[in-house]
């Protein structure tokens, strides 16, 4: 036991020491998480806003400068083009000038009056998240005008007791109040870009070892796959642990994504998942025998992180053979545990279930990875 754990010791001086060593790779490992995930909370948003808009207002009267002026004030369309009809409207949409458009007819003023108004909302179908924003935003504002004008008229006639609906509803948003993108992305583009991070630590680390060489004068020594498997993530767990506390820093301090979880459940369960993504590192060493594979298996592992894990898109709706491979990924128990910390604040007893699964999913990938790794160069 004792010469187990002095071998260990020296391969954790040694991997240690290579990692200072190489002080460009270090600081880009601990600015290029930081870096992705500037990138990733400001360009991949589910708030879709300020839609650039073209206008066709064939009526041009109060009751239709009254409609484009309720589109525009609630901040889902810019009315950024003011065309003479439909045809303008769709052609500013093809080429690309605008991704809605609003078309009213001549006689829209004469349609509400008479309760059947309709204005044309043009939206773009080839932006998904466009066409649920403004088809969505379009109907609640049609709606509203609606009952404005009922009540407005109910009340020309003197029905002022209509103005007191029978039917009404209360809304409240748990955890996201402002129903902010940032604090559903954030928790879970850390989850991602630790999972990456730690398998392109290991993987490349272990696959350059053997291009150079120096991995055939570990396996000559008396160290043991298991050693040289601990040796090899110890110092990786400390500094993707810094890594993680950095994203999370700036998250809560640049973002203003509020923390209302236990930092220390967190801590402990962030070092879970570390070390579940350290042991599929591992096992892609195993697979991969050059650099330039471990970089392609893990840009294949990011790709399949963004769209089976539910970071963007939710796992519900996903036949259940792409929801199984999702599984195969530690991320998809980890983001519902960032976010459960995180946004809700809740404790181990609500998600029991995502933590035992990194515990198992640790254990195997470690025991799988200290089985395939061959003490021999193939």
């Amino acid at each position: 036991m004792r010469k187990s754990l002095q071998r260990i010791g020296a391969l954790i001086q040694k991997e240690t020491i290579q990692i200072l060593r190489d002080w460009r790779t270090l600081v880009m490992i601990l600015a290029l998480p930081l870096i992705e995930m500037f990138l990733f909370a400001y360009a991949v948003t589910l708030t879709i806003d300020h839609i650039p808009t073209a206008v066709a207002d064939m009526s041009r009267d109060a009751r239709s400068r009254a409609f484009v002026e309720a589109l525009e004030i609630s901040g889902y369309f810019d009315m950024e083009m003011h065309v003479e009809g439909k045809e303008q409207v769709l052609q500013a949409i093809g080429e690309g000038q605008v991704k809605a458009g609003v078309v009213i007819p001549p006689d829209f003023a004469a349609q509400v009056e008479r309760g059947d108004a309709q204005a044309l909302i043009v939206l773009d179908g080839s932006d998904s998240f466009t066409v649920q924003a403004g088809y969505s935003a379009a109907s609640a504002i049609a709606q509203a005008q609606g009952m404005e004008l009922m009540l407005e008229k109910a009340g020309h006639k003197g029905l002022g007791g209509i103005g007191s609906l029978p039917i009404y509803t209360s809304t409240r948003v748990l955890y996201n109040p402002n129903m902010d993108g940032l604090m559903f992305m954030i928790p879970g583009i850390a989850a991602l870009l630790m999972l990456l991070l730690t398998i392109a630590q290991v993987s490349t680390s272990v696959v350059r070892e053997r291009e150079l060489g120096t991995l055939e004068q570990m396996l000559v020594t008396p160290v043991r796959p298991l050693e040289l498997i601990v040796g090899k993530i110890a110092p990786n767990i400390l500094l993707t642990a810094i890594n993680m506390l950095i994203i999370i820093l700036a998250g809560v301090f640049w973002f203003d994504v509020p923390f209302r979880g236990s930092p220390w459940l967190f801590a402990w369960l962030s070092l879970l998942y570390i070390v579940s993504g350290l042991g599929l590192g591992l096992l892609v060493s195993t697979v991969a025998q050059t650099q330039k594979q471990a970089q392609q298996i893990t840009t294949m592992l990011m790709l399949l992180g963004m769209l089976l894990t539910g970071l963007i898109y939710p796992r519900a709706p996903m036949p259940p053979v792409v929801r199984a491979f999702g599984n195969l990924i530690p991320a998809t128990y980890f983001i519902r545990i960032a976010r459960g910390v995180i946004t809700k604040g809740v404790g181990l007893s609500f998600m029991w279930s995502d933590v035992l699964v990194l515990v198992i999913y640790g254990a195997v990938t470690m025991v799988l990875a200290a089985v395939t790794f061959k003490k021999r160069l193939d």
